[in-house]
């Protein structure tokens, strides 16, 4: 085996794969990406955490938003002994990603974390479950090459028939991910999923604001490490997380809290759709034609599913949405603009149609 002269990082997430991919000079030592602050990184190796900066080097050649160390990173730096502040000056290839499109027209995508091994999806099952939405998720981590767990929480607050009839909806839409159920009131299932995590494994917490994110969190690392807030009358909380944190916990695991997001728009993912979409794809490899767009081709062995009840029809139109929000996305930004007035175009000539008639 190779020798690994960081293997006291593997507390942190460190492994093999991240050694063989080092690029860091003599001169440099590896830390990982705890927070980031605007122009400021919280960084933590084996001797605790500390800040840093971007060397103005790093800045000059990287411009991209996603080539700026997030939460989870690995970067190289220089830290003198017995300083508390380092300068880094490189970043360290991604072994896997969480990501979302930016706001607005931009090709850019948001990182939201690095280097994590399993996403857990939390919805509430009393006002936030969302089948649509949670497949969504799904494509995206399984697009980045982490593990998804499905983490329904305030099972308290519904009625053991409801839940019953979410996870029949979750199975039936094909998911294969772990689920878990919980309750942070009465504290069932709790400890089923406590024994699920992993020392030196980095687990991301994923969700709408209020669904008890940073609640289990607090019950994990045993104090209000996170602030929250009270629970509404409705059960829906409200916590006060705005910023991504690496946090670890006394059993080894690491864990990475989200502020909450409903919105994830769909990047260029189709290894996520295949994995998510198994059933889709599995199908379509049946259809008459290789290039079957499942829109009314003749043979087209998805549609056949879908008209016979095998496949239903809502979780065909989600990936169909899903896949033409992916391929619009990788589109260059002059033929998203161009595909954009053609639609206005379409609108305006439809509405003149209407009008005439």
């Amino acid at each position: 085996m190779m020798n690994d002269p960081h293997s006291e990082l593997n507390g942190l997430g460190w492994s093999a794969w991240f050694e063989q991919k080092t690029t860091c000079q003599a001169t440099e030592t590896v830390a990982r990406v705890a927070a980031v602050d605007r122009d400021l990184l919280l960084l933590v190796d084996q001797a605790g955490p500390f800040r840093a900066k971007l060397a103005g080097s790093y800045l000059h050649r990287h411009h991209l938003a996603q080539e700026m160390p997030c939460v989870g990173d690995w970067v190289c730096l220089e830290k003198q002994p017995g300083d508390d502040f380092g300068v880094v000056h490189a970043l360290l290839e991604r072994r896997t990603s969480l990501r979302r499109k930016s706001a607005g027209n931009a090709i850019e995508y948001q990182m939201i974390a690095a280097n994590v091994d399993y996403v857990v999806i939390v919805q509430s099952c009393h006002f936030d479950f969302n089948l649509k939405r949670l497949e969504r998720y799904l494509v995206m981590v399984l697009d980045g090459g982490a593990e998804p767990y499905i983490l329904l929480t305030k099972t308290d607050l519904v009625d053991p028939a409801v839940l019953a009839a979410q996870l029949a909806d979750i199975h039936s839409a094909g998911i294969t991910a772990p689920v878990v159920t919980l309750s942070n009131v009465t504290q069932d299932g709790v400890d089923e999923f406590r024994r699920l995590l992993v020392p030196g494994k980095t687990y991301c917490f994923v969700g709408s604001s209020g669904v008890g994110k940073s609640t289990l969190i607090n019950r994990l690392i045993g104090l209000e490490r996170l602030e929250t807030k009270a629970v509404s009358g409705t059960g829906e909380g409200r916590h006060t997380t705005v910023r991504r944190e690496l946090i670890r916990l006394d059993g080894g695991a690491l864990v990475i809290d989200n502020p909450g997001m409903r919105e994830f728009g769909v990047v260029g993912a189709e290894d996520g759709m295949a994995g998510s979409y198994s059933d889709i794809a599995a199908l379509a490899s049946r259809c008459r034609y290789r290039d079957c767009s499942h829109a009314g081709e003749p043979g087209c062995a998805v549609l056949a599913a879908v008209q016979s009840g095998e496949i239903s029809r809502e979780h065909f139109e989600n990936y169909l949405k899903l896949t033409e929000e992916s391929e619009f996305y990788q589109m260059s930004y002059a033929d998203r603009r161009k595909k954009d007035r053609d639609f206005g175009k379409y609108i305006k000539s439809a509405k003149k149609d209407l009008k005439d008639d």
